[in-house]
């Protein structure tokens, strides 16, 4: 049973794209934490999967309970030119049965570990507030804010804003 297991984490792998769709498409359709409007299908989620590797800056750690898919972190190109090579945006989700049990900061752990180790300079988070659980997991891994894009997102008929935080990792080299 869930309340007993103990949370493995891992790199997220093809066979793991239904469960990660369906994580997604719960806070596409019911939260503001995404800008997606329209749940999406596996398939369109394939190439957004095929972005991570399991060595280098762009990576996508799963958190498995009883072997479940119960969340996942990933650390993403956060532009698409060179210049932003070394810049990663990175981000949590995790299945509503499963929130409250730690498994965004275990994967953050992991996830930043494995960051340490690679050729990045800064992570950033984009948080579409109100989000104060998503906030304070931010901080608390050393996140600091970098601004605020005011009314920038529309959802659920209201709009939103989005609180963008920064993390250094390594220096220049």
């Amino acid at each position: 049973m869930i309340e007993t297991d103990i949370p493995q984490v891992r790199n997220g792998v093809g066979d793991d794209l239904l469960a990660l769709t369906a994580i997604y498409n719960h806070y596409v359709v019911s939260s503001h934490c995404t800008f997606d409007v329209t749940p999406l299908e596996s398939d369109e989620r394939r190439s957004w999967l095929e972005h991570y590797h399991p060595r280098g800056r762009h990576r996508l750690l799963v958190a498995t309970l009883s072997g479940d898919v119960c969340a996942y972190a990933t650390s993403s190109a956060f532009r698409t030119k060179p210049a932003y090579d070394t810049s990663v945006e990175v981000s949590a989700y995790c299945r509503p049965d499963c929130r409250g049990r730690g498994l965004g900061r275990l994967l953050y752990e992991a996830l930043f570990e494995v960051l340490r180790h690679e050729d990045v300079h800064r992570a950033y988070a984009g948080v579409a507030l109100p989000n104060d659980a998503s906030v304070a997991l931010h901080r608390h891994f050393g996140f600091v804010e970098a601004g605020l894009f005011h009314e920038v997102g529309w959802k659920f008929g209201h709009y939103w804003d989005v609180q963008w935080l920064e993390k250094e990792f390594n220096q220049n080299p």
